[in-house]
């Protein structure tokens, strides 16, 4: 049995996409068939998102969602992709995808960067990919960092503005609910705020009539 599984073809499922409905994965899905082909893998599926922006996430992708599935089952060996950028839109996004494929032992195949996860220099690029993932994200964090420092030097607010600046009429028409005795939850339902802003502006008001 064990040998005849280790005779058995790699089953391999092809991932193609397109931004936008004029281009087509024609081209995409026959050199990665011939790719398959040369290699001697099963093409067990094929899995296609047309139209779609690689920078939407994988739950507006079904092409990509539906592969990460046949992934989780272990349905298939390997993914193969036309390039990198058919999968994510960032090297924190291959990773991550790199890594649900790790989990399963599945493997992945990026014909325009020539990158094979099944051979040792595949697997060496995989680390490289973490380390420069881990990279992107301190980058980020880094900028993040420094763009809230430079407001906060400049005074300007951060976060979401509270009902009290935005909106002078509804926390006019709040206090007036609570001295006419209605409950918080009242008034938030009937105001359609908030039960905690409902709460914050009643002990504002008692703390100005303590005072």
């Amino acid at each position: 049995m064990t040998q005849q599984l280790s005779m058995r073809p790699r089953r391999v499922a092809i991932y193609v996409r397109v931004s936008t409905t004029e281009q087509t994965t024609r081209n995409q899905r026959r050199e990665l068939q011939a790719v398959a082909e040369r290699h001697g893998w099963e093409v067990a599926t094929l899995f296609e998102d047309e139209g779609i922006s690689g920078a939407k996430g994988r739950d507006h992708r079904p092409g990509l969602a539906a592969l990460m599935k046949a992934v989780a089952r272990r349905e298939v060996d390997m993914v193969a992709a036309w390039s990198v950028d058919r999968l994510g839109r960032s090297l924190t996004d291959l990773l991550a995808i790199l890594q649900d494929l790790r989990a399963k032992g599945v493997d992945l195949y990026l014909h325009q960067q020539g990158l094979d996860t099944s051979t040792p220099s595949g697997r060496a690029m995989f680390q490289m990919l973490g380390v420069f993932a881990e990279f992107e994200r301190a980058m980020i964090r880094e900028r993040v960092m420094a763009g809230l420092e430079r407001a906060k030097a400049e005074g300007i607010t951060l976060g979401r503005r509270r009902l009290e600046d935005a909106d002078p009429k509804t926390v006019k028409a709040i206090r007036a609910g609570l001295a006419n005795g209605q409950g918080v939850k009242a008034v938030a339902k009937g105001l359609r705020v908030g039960v905690g802003t409902v709460i914050r502006i009643r002990d504002g008001l008692e703390k100005r009539i303590v005072r």
